[in-house]
């Protein structure tokens, strides 16, 4: 196993990796939607909360040379499940058929106050 470093995602707040490497899989840890520019949360509408998540998965992804296609399981955390539609909305325009598998989380709060977090397992 190997630990994923990458310049164009968030730097840890913790002690964890943006990312680990395992045989064929990948495991990218829970994004937030934090700008790697400035290392803070976006202020902004959900839905581009969501999609700077998507973004900083696929800056860990393509440092091991894979995309968003490669991955097979997304989890996501909200802080409040109606939001889902829009989370799902966000996905679809990202992520290509087939889907991924996905695991959706209530969660009562979240690092930051953010209200979503995404993580992903890809394989290559």
């Amino acid at each position: 196993m190997y630990a994923i470093r990458s310049e164009r995602a968030p730097k840890p707040t913790g002690s964890y990796s943006q990312g680990t490497s395992a045989a064929r899989y990948v495991f990218v840890s829970a994004q937030l939607p934090i700008d790697p520019a400035t290392g803070r949360p976006i202020e902004a509408s959900l839905g581009a909360q969501v999609a700077q998540c998507v973004r900083n998965v696929e800056a860990v992804l393509s440092d091991v040379d894979l995309t968003l296609e490669d991955v097979c399981l997304i989890h996501v955390w909200l802080t409040d499940l109606a939001d889902l539609d829009i989370v799902d909305e966000v996905l679809a325009e990202r992520i290509k058929r087939p889907y991924p598998a996905r695991s959706v989380i209530g969660a009562s709060a979240l690092p930051l106050g953010a209200p979503v977090q995404i993580e992903a397992i890809a394989c290559r």
